[in-house]
């Protein structure tokens, strides 16, 4: 018997095992207990809750296991590749699924037809896909351009990766990514996103010809800040903007006002740039866009210190209506 077997067997007689616990039933290393236990996780036959050191591995009930999601129903290899390109799904114990895995998962805790209901998103994905641009951005300028309530747009363009949900199906493939990244403080989910969008937003960079960027800090404290872990992951190769949030006494964060005013005051008031150089073009990174008050905000205080001619915003997702608050990112 194997030492991965072993330790299965054990998970046989125990759903639920920590690796102090599984090193002192083997007398084996920690070492060896990992690598065996990321091999089983690999294969989807474990997964892991919490983090360390105050991390449980439990196994996965075979009729919960992926394989029995695979052999649902069979799609073409173009219907596989479109849905690879579109479709993530976050299960409810915590495993990461892709492509048509995770679409037959979506339908089977809704009980929908899988076959019908891939055919009416794809009818759903033509009215999105219609915004997106050559370079694979969507142009936000027009949401912001129409929402009533801005004196001045401060912004000369807006763009976002992907929309962070559409109707009937929820949210995009971006947007799940970002939703459980952000709230379940996930680094290994930031990483994945930042492995998905490093590439585009280089793209864009360098298409639009950016020579500085600067990200938007975050307002409330958490143990995993996503923005600071983006940035930092991204590693772009250009001078960053020193962009600082002054919060009072108590933060109140954007998406807690459900006001445009409010969020725009909100904005105007607690951003500030700590910057003594001047650039041609600065790309602002932010992770959502609502009601886009924060990025216009913060390019009006880049223009009026004279650190910047022109203000790009990018964010990794954004609302498709007009003024609208994206509360759960």
């Amino acid at each position: 018997m194997t030492f991965k077997e072993k330790i299965l067997q054990l998970f046989q007689e125990n759903t639920e095992w920590t690796v102090h616990e599984l090193t002192e039933k083997l007398g084996a290393s920690k070492q060896m207990i990992h690598i065996a236990l990321n091999q089983l996780l690999e294969s989807g036959q474990l997964h892991k809750l919490g983090r360390t050191p105050k991390t449980v591995y439990k196994i996965i009930p075979v009729s919960s296991n992926l394989q029995t999601i695979q052999n649902t129903v069979v799609f073409s290899i173009e219907d596989e590749e479109y849905l690879q390109k579109r479709w993530l799904e976050v299960t409810t114990t915590g495993n990461l699924l892709e492509g048509a895995n995770a679409f037959v998962y979506w339908c089977n805790q809704r009980k929908e037809s899988i076959l019908k209901t891939f055919e009416e998103y794809k009818i759903t994905r033509i009215k999105y896909d219609a915004y997106y641009k050559e370079d694979g951005s969507i142009n936000g300028m027009e949401k912001l351009r129409n929402t009533k309530g801005y004196e001045n747009i401060w912004l000369d363009d807006l763009h976002y990766l992907d929309f962070y949900a559409i109707e009937r199906f929820g949210k995009t493939r971006l947007g799940t990514l970002l939703h459980f990244a952000k709230q379940g403080q996930s680094i290994p989910l930031i990483r994945r996103m930042i492995i998905e969008i490093k590439p585009r937003i280089l793209e864009f960079i360098k298409v639009h010809n950016v020579d500085a960027i600067g990200f938007v800090p975050p307002t409330l404290r958490r143990e995993v800040q996503l923005m600071k872990v983006l940035a930092k992951g991204l590693n772009i190769p250009l001078p960053q903007i020193n962009i600082k949030k002054l919060n009072g006494l108590i933060p109140v964060p954007q998406k807690s006002l459900s006001k445009l005013q409010e969020r725009i005051d909100n904005a105007s008031g607690s951003f500030t740039i700590m910057e003594q150089r001047s650039f041609s073009h600065v790309l602002l990174i932010d992770d959502a866009v609502g009601s886009g008050a924060t990025l216009n905000q913060v390019a009006e205080k880049l223009k009026n210190k004279k650190t910047a001619q022109r203000v790009s915003g990018l964010a990794i997702v954004g609302s498709f209506k007009g003024f609208d608050v994206i509360t759960d990112v």
